[in-house]
């Protein structure tokens, strides 16, 4: 097969990889952090500050995390990147923690908020908010099991519907809603009462870093992708910059609707900003924003997720059953079914916040040291790649100490569950030492 035929078999070129990168990173947090930001920093202008700040940054690993997806253009994302450059029990570790906890864990906790806000629309749903998250978790594996293009075809069409409904929300609340630009003022001065600036900020940077969490996941499909050389890094690149715009317009406008005085916490001032956009209704458009948006990033995580397993049972990481591709669609029926049932599992015990709470600092690690991997196989590399990171390695290392920092932010806050996600994953090493022992791993 010539290398123009397999090209033509790849379907997704730039917009369907930012597509995925847009759909999956803008989630529930869309209209909850912004309120959190205004509410802690209390000063527009160090909230906007730090949107665009930590999007800068977030920017930047956009970049490296390119470069590295146009060097392996192969399925398995950050797992393949630490294994380049760290070695396979380092990468074992990151996918044994992502399939038995981060991936199930962010999927239970989208379809559950997807199911609460299901109940603000529908009433009468609010006592099956549960069988709502399960049916929402099951529909979408079952799409995503009818094959790649199907389902890349519509997290397309779900991420521009609430790019749109953003857009719309945000036009209105300059155009029609009873806002007031007054709320912007003092624009560089903290009001009375706030919080103390190192805590307001850390807090700030924490919560702004988790909003553009996940845009990485779009390179676990990387051998999907035509030209992925050039295509991820402009697909991480721009979709970073969408989801920047989008998070600065969305606390303008809600900046402008509602006071910062009244972001006492992130449910009161949302219900206010949706009552300022169009009274009694207001607040049932944005439980529709928030819905639509949960669900697309929900269905880009099915879609995705599952690719990492393939490689690493590929690898002869996970058991050889997972690697296993329907002969007619392509698609890895069988892990998508894993990972449907440990959310399921989650949803229906309640505890996936707790859950998935342990294993924040460690998925932060991994990332960095995934970032900090370029450096390592830049060394290594004999051949200049057609795609170099901008700015590295300064960028680079300025995305690595912002997880750094975070990691450090999130430990200090919950010191226990660091330590208990560190010894949970650190379980992991027995694990992946008996495989290899039993040959099921490559040494």
């Amino acid at each position: 097969m010539s290398r123009t035929e397999r090209e033509a078999r790849r379907p997704l070129g730039v917009w369907p990889a930012t597509a995925l990168v847009v759909g999956h990173t803008i989630g529930v947090g869309i209209f909850l952090t912004p309120a959190e930001l205004i509410g802690a920093l209390a000063s527009p202008a160090l909230t906007f500050g730090v949107w665009l700040g930590v999007g800068a940054l977030a920017l930047f690993g956009a970049l490296a995390y390119g470069e590295l997806a146009s060097r392996y253009p192969q399925a398995g994302g950050v797992y393949v990147y630490l294994r380049e450059a760290w070695g396979e029990e380092v990468a074992f570790l990151y996918g044994w923690q992502c399939l038995l906890v981060m991936d199930p864990g962010v999927t239970a906790g989208l379809a559950a908020g997807s199911g609460g806000y299901a109940a603000v629309l529908w009433p009468s749903a609010a006592g099956s908010a549960r069988w709502v998250a399960l049916a929402i978790i099951w529909i979408l594996a079952l799409l995503s099991m009818a094959g790649l293009r199907l389902s890349v075809r519509t997290i397309e069409i779900l991420t521009v519907a609430k790019l749109l409904l953003f857009a719309g929300v945000i036009v209105l609340a300059f155009t029609a809603g009873a806002g007031d630009p007054t709320h912007f003022s003092p624009f560089l001065h903290r009001r009375a009462g706030a919080p103390p600036l190192f805590q307001a900020l850390g807090l700030g940077l924490v919560g702004a870093f988790f909003s553009f969490g996940g845009f990485w996941e779009a390179a676990r499909v990387a051998d999907e992708v035509r030209d992925p050389v050039r295509t991820l890094p402009r697909a991480f690149a721009l979709g970073v910059v969408i989801v920047t715009l989008v998070y600065v317009a969305t606390t303008a406008a809600f900046l402008y609707l509602v006071p910062s005085s009244a972001a006492l916490d992130a449910e009161t001032f949302t219900r206010a900003a949706g009552e300022g956009l169009l009274g009694s209704k207001g607040p049932q458009l944005l439980a529709a924003a928030v819905l639509l948006s949960a669900v697309a990033s929900a269905a880009a995580l099915i879609f995705l997720a599952p690719r990492m397993y393939v490689a690493m049972a590929r690898d002869r990481a996970f058991p050889a059953p997972l690697a296993a591709l329907h002969p007619t669609t392509g698609a890895p029926v069988r892990a998508t079914a894993l990972l449907a049932g440990l959310a399921s599992l989650l949803v229906w015990l309640g505890s996936f916040r707790q859950i998935a709470a342990f294993f924040l600092c460690t998925s932060l690690g991994f990332l960095a040291l995934a970032a900090a991997g370029l450096f390592v196989v830049r060394r290594r590399a004999t051949a200049v790649p057609a795609y170099r990171t901008p700015g590295h390695p300064a960028s680079t290392m300025l995305f690595v100490a912002l997880l750094a920092v975070v990691v450090l932010l999130v430990a200090v806050t919950n010191p226990r569950q660091a330590i208990a996600g560190a010894v949970l994953v650190a379980l992991g090493i027995p694990a992946y030492r008996l495989l290899r022992r039993s040959g099921r791993v490559a040494s």
